[in-house]
């Protein structure tokens, strides 16, 4: 079994997504990708680096990566370079804060490019647990892809993409509020130039995901967690990546792309995977009633090619029992593509509201002192129907 099946058989699935919509489009996404300028912003992460690999196969006029991460960059360079070895294109890395000085005087330097894609983000549902990380999330999630998307409306680019999340529909939690008021940014910088967007499912073993954790669990010799009663949407980095890019390249502007479910697609425990990831590395999932009986038998059961588990129902702050990827208020093309749904421009944004928005959060950082409270309200009056699933505990007060 090559890795890719094996990882498809942790997450509960047979198949690929976007086989017949890769033969049907991959000739002139090659065409696409060959013929232009790429800037990828967050392109060390789990999907921005995926995406990274797919446009360098591809063979582009030049690929520029930008990310914060010095040390994930050198391993995407190194990656692709021990992969895929080199490309007749420009292909360099700048270790840069996109929101920066010196983010400004790269692109001047070496842009205009054709193509902007913005994969930085603050991805936690925990990163609302203190107002200082929320206001980080609200800076770095929304006004930093509404300045890189004037940049890309100023260099002239063809189109920008920004990725978005299943948590901003219908979402319960600040971040996946954050990324719905991002989209709302987005359809107004809709009118100086083309923009797409993507929601899709949890990458599977992405950095800083709760699977990715276990691999740290096991090296460290230590129990895996996970709650019982939490459904969630998994794609791996490979499909992660066609998704955004048939968006940047085939979207039309305003659309927001996500994967049809099927049987190809659909819903998982994170116990489940837990017990299924166990079983590719030889081990066999033991369920134990408390945390400190997870840790303290770490060494008994390894030893019988068992490893502990703590399972737990969720009470945490804004955690839904399963995702969705687009509301019932929303248009979706459903036709276009085989494993993709469209919702279409009707995704709409208010200036008076998105003035407000801006507005309020200039006061309070020039206050330099703010609390959680303002910060909610502030989207609850930005957003209808968001109804924030608060219940004072967070994931860093789980194992």
């Amino acid at each position: 079994m090559n890795q890719q099946d094996q990882l498809l058989s942790i997450i509960g699935r047979e198949r690929g997504l976007f086989e017949q919509d890769l033969a049907r489009y991959g000739p002139e996404l090659d065409r696409i990708v060959a013929d232009h300028r790429f800037l990828v912003i967050g392109g060390a992460g789990s999907i921005g680096s995926a995406v990274v690999k797919q446009l360098f196969a591809r063979n582009p006029r030049v690929l520029h990566v930008v990310d914060i991460s010095e040390n994930n960059l050198v391993e995407v360079v190194r990656d692709i370079r021990s992969s895929m070895g080199y490309i007749d294109g420009d292909f360099r890395t700048f270790a840069l804060d996109c929101g920066t000085p010196e983010f400004d005087a790269m692109t001047r330097a070496h842009g205009p490019y054709d193509y902007v894609l913005n994969f930085s983000a603050l991805k936690h549902v925990r990163s609302e647990k203190d107002p200082f990380t929320l206001m980080r999330m609200i800076d770095v999630n929304i006004f930093n892809t509404d300045r890189t998307a004037a940049y890309a409306a100023e260099c002239g680019a063809k189109k920008y993409f920004c990725v978005s999340t299943d948590k901003a529909s219908n979402p319960v939690n600040m971040m996946g509020a954050s990324k719905r008021i991002m989209e709302m940014f987005l359809m107004r910088r809709a009118e100086q130039i083309a923009v797409s967007s993507a929601r899709f499912a949890n990458v599977a073993f992405s950095d800083g995901s709760l699977p990715f954790a276990w691999t740290h669990r096991i090296r460290k010799r230590q129990p895996l967690a996970a709650p019982n009663d939490v459904r969630r949407y998994f794609v791996s980095d490979a499909e992660g990546a066609i998704l955004c890019l048939l968006s940047t390249c085939f979207g039309a502007s305003r659309d927001i792309f996500f994967p049809k479910l099927s049987d190809k697609l659909h819903l998982i425990r994170f116990s489940e995977i837990a017990v299924r990831y166990l079983d590719s590395i030889g081990f066999e999932a033991v369920e134990c009633d408390t945390e400190d009986e997870a840790r303290d038998r770490v060494d008994e059961l390894a030893a019988q090619k068992k490893w502990p588990c703590f399972f737990f129902p969720s009470d945490t702050t804004g955690e839904k029992d399963f995702e969705e990827f687009y509301t019932d208020t929303e248009s979706v093309d459903w036709e276009r593509f085989a494993d993709l749904g469209i919702v279409k421009n009707d995704v709409g944004w208010d200036h008076a509201t998105l003035e407000d928005f801006e507005r309020t959060i200039a006061e309070l950082r020039n206050a330099g002192a703010w609390d959680k409270q303002p910060l909610v309200d502030l989207f609850n009056r930005t957003l209808e129907n968001f109804e924030h699933m608060e219940t004072g505990k967070y994931l860093d007060q789980k194992m």
